[in-house]
């Protein structure tokens, strides 16, 4: 198993995958303890009309998909807080939109496109050195704009309303984190594809919740998940000939599976 290590391929697959692992789960927990897991899946499925948009325009897919999302991100925040429809609606109605402009975009170039349909399911072991600094620059925002706004964002997660009479510009932190995850998803979807992606955000940190009531400890932990998750789950897809993004997916469905048979909080409920 460790002769693969010396192919360059597969030491851009591990970072790529570390990357994913720790930033996918850093945003996971504020998406689990917020109830946005809805949210995410909508943006990720977004990222599909941005990625058919660069190939129909000709230029970087992720950098029009990061156009693309927060875009989405921005549109169903404005519409939820705006208009007078209930925010799983404004989900459903971008969702759908943008779903279907990537259709649109596809049928618009006229032939078929492998590249595109690698965007759908994932690719890891095809990460470019490009594709790996572009991913590793966006996880640097991604972390740093958490790092800069950690209480602001811990005080909405927890008490929106709260926040929003103290003073904090609640609404605009709530666009802001919807921002983070959009570019989250942006910088996975090489890595585990648009379908997955809001999996690998959603289940390390679900997990880490099991296990603790502390927000930092829950943080640290979803990391750790995540991490076991993406580089256990890209071995595994090699040792098993199985695909890479489903493989991540799957070995962390079977890490919640585990820390909730040893969650405390399911033997304090039985109790």
């Amino acid at each position: 198993m460790l002769e693969i290590l010396g192919y360059g391929f597969m030491q851009r697959a591990l970072l790529a995958s570390v990357l994913i692992g720790t930033v996918t789960a850093i945003i996971g927990v504020y998406v689990v303890l917020r109830g946005l897991a809805f949210i995410g899946a909508g943006i990720a499925h977004a990222s599909f009309g941005g990625v058919a948009l660069g190939f129909l325009l000709g230029v970087n897919p992720v950098l029009s998909a990061v156009g693309f999302c927060l875009a989405t991100a921005w549109g169903i925040s404005w519409t939820s807080q705006h208009a007078e429809i209930r925010e799983d609606t404004a989900i459903g109605i971008f969702f759908a939109a943008t779903m279907a402009l990537g259709v649109l975009f596809i049928g618009l170039m006229g032939q078929y496109n492998v590249d595109l349909f690698g965007y759908l399911f994932g690719s890891v072991l095809s990460v470019t050195a490009d594709d790996l600094w572009l991913t590793a620059a966006l996880a640097v925002v991604v972390v740093a704009i958490i790092g800069l706004f950690f209480k602001e964002l811990l005080f909405i997660t927890f008490d929106p309303e709260m926040a929003q009479v103290s003073g904090l510009p609640a609404r605009g932190m709530y666009t802001l984190l919807l921002s983070v995850m959009a570019l989250t998803v942006v910088l996975s979807i090489k890595v585990v594809g648009i379908i997955l992606v809001s999996a690998m955000i959603v289940i390390p940190a679900a997990s880490a919740y099991q296990l603790t009531e502390d927000f930092r400890v829950m943080m640290a932990l979803a990391v750790a998940i995540g991490n076991v998750a993406a580089i256990g789950g890209l071995l595994l897809s090699y040792r098993l000939d199985t695909a890479s993004g489903a493989t991540m997916v799957l070995t962390a469905t079977v890490i919640f599976f585990a820390s909730a048979l040893l969650s405390p909080r399911r033997r304090r409920a039985r109790r």
